[in-house]
């Protein structure tokens, strides 16, 4: 199997997308419950489709590119849920494809052929984490791109345009998940170890980086919604509020990431053991280190708990992987060890389809999917707006309001003795009134109260804490 990959004849690519479908498309025919990103995702693009403006009329986070993709989705289906695992995969299929791309191009390996992108997939496949099309995933796609953009074509160094290009590249995936902003870290030092004059360079790196940033300002201060992008996306975001509140729990994806761990080390064990002879080679080793530890950095600010994070791993695992599977006095070995990896993957990611909870005792991420809530099964295609963290009667109903996040939403909420944050809310409300509040939070007498024109018309149901507007 080794042997077949090595060789960079089209019918090897032919072969690895049809094993890598073989392994993950009967879990998404079979269905994988909707994640709290997914629906988090949907709910930013159904009010989007309606005509929200991000920042203004919406209390979310979620960053500009991203939500602007999962609006586009909407506006073509509504909640496409199967759109978007498609999507997931294929985006994961394009980052495979390209990192082998520029590994070959760039002969950071001595032996060429599609090795690496089956590592990327196989090793991508072992967690429904990366099923989901997270705003991580999808700015990490900019991230691979722009690796060809860092790297020098001649011994001269780079030329202005490429860095440019490099810089505007990871400023788009900042746009789609900001804390991939640290990514800059890569592109500094890789002008340190390529270019001649380092200073001069980075300014490039950085004037491309924020381009984008400057265009997506321009357009918030249009629409009047730039204090809402500082206020919603930038402050909360950099504190870390809102980063990895909708993922895997953290005990989940250790466990699921013990077997990547192990060829991690077993990778970096035979790479540091194997002569490299070309100065380059040595610093793009040295590149792919550095994107190691700020892949480490951006999992602990997200506490390792945000959509997509073993995403940002699969390059540096899947470069020095490379020097696990070169070639060895017993290269069987090495076949058999592939082998077991691909087994492996396919034992962990059906443990839940087979009799094999005791065997693998890792939980079924299901468990970890969107509940309906039992008290409001009824509720079902209404626009209702929910006082409190809880975003499951979300699931068949419509948000009406801009209060999709419970913790950015007490900037009105959590200020109620405040002339601005009641004015504001009687503005949100008397825009889009929802048909039925619940009232997790117990703040209805208090906003009965203070803003009586709007919430005067909202009476007790049947139902516990559930509030009907007549």
């Amino acid at each position: 199997m080794l042997r077949f990959f090595k060789s960079p004849l089209p019918s090897r690519l032919v072969v690895l997308v049809l094993l890598i479908l073989a392994v993950r498309l009967p879990l998404l025919w079979l269905g994988i419950p909707l994640t709290m990103a997914e629906l988090r995702a949907m709910l930013v693009g159904e009010r989007l489709h309606e005509g929200a403006l991000l920042y203004r009329n919406l209390y979310d986070s979620t960053a500009p590119l991203a939500a602007l993709l999962f609006g586009a989705l909407d506006a073509g289906l509504h909640r496409p849920l199967w759109l978007y695992r498609l999507l997931a995969l294929g985006l994961l299929l394009f980052q495979a494809l390209r990192l082998n791309l520029v590994l070959n191009r760039a002969d950071v390996h001595p032996e060429r052929g599609f090795v690496a992108a089956l590592t990327y997939l196989v090793l991508g496949s072992i967690t429904a984490d990366l099923d989901t099309l997270s705003p991580l995933l999808v700015g990490h796609t900019f991230i691979v791109i722009a690796l060809s953009a860092l790297l020098p074509t001649s011994r001269e160094g780079y030329d202005n345009r490429r860095l440019f290009r490099a810089g505007f590249l990871i400023g788009v995936a900042a746009l789609c998940y900001l804390p991939l902003a640290l990514f800059l870290l890569v592109g500094l030092f890789a002008v340190i170890i390529f270019a001649a004059n380092s200073f001069r360079s980075f300014l490039l790196l950085v004037c491309g980086f924020l381009f984008p940033y400057a265009v997506a300002a321009t357009f918030f201060l249009y629409t009047d919604s730039l204090p809402g992008f500082s206020q919603f996306h930038l402050r909360p975001t950099l504190s870390g509020l809102v980063a990895g509140a909708d993922g895997i729990p953290l005990f989940v994806q250790l466990r699921l990431l013990i077997i990547p761990g192990v060829v991690l080390l077993l990778a970096l064990g035979r790479s540091f053991t194997t002569s490299l002879g070309l100065v380059f080679q040595i610093k793009f080793q040295q590149l792919m280190l550095v994107w190691l530890l700020v892949a480490v950095a951006m999992s602990a600010a997200g506490r390792g708990m945000a959509p997509g994070t073993f995403v940002l791993f699969l390059p540096p695992l899947t470069y020095f992987s490379l020097f696990l599977w070169q070639k060895a006095r017993h290269a069987w070995l090495m076949e058999v060890l592939l082998l077991a990896l691909v087994g492996l993957v396919v034992v962990v990611r059906y443990r839940t389809l087979l009799p094999l909870d005791k065997v693998v005792p890792i939980p079924a991420e299901q468990r970890y999917a969107v509940q309906p809530d039992p008290t409001y099964a009824t509720l079902q295609n209404r626009r209702l707006l929910v006082l409190g963290p809880d975003r499951r009667p979300y699931l068949y109903n419509r948000l009406a309001t801009p209060y999709l996040d419970w913790q950015l939403s007490q900037v009105d909420f959590g200020h109620l003795d405040e002339y601005a944050a009641v004015f504001r809310l009687a503005q949100n409300f008397a825009q889009s009134p929802p048909e039925y509040i619940i009232d997790n939070a117990g703040l209805m007498t208090e906003l009965t109260y203070k803003v009586p024109a709007i919430f005067g018309h909202y009476h007790p149901t049947a139902m516990p804490r559930l509030y009907r507007r007549k």
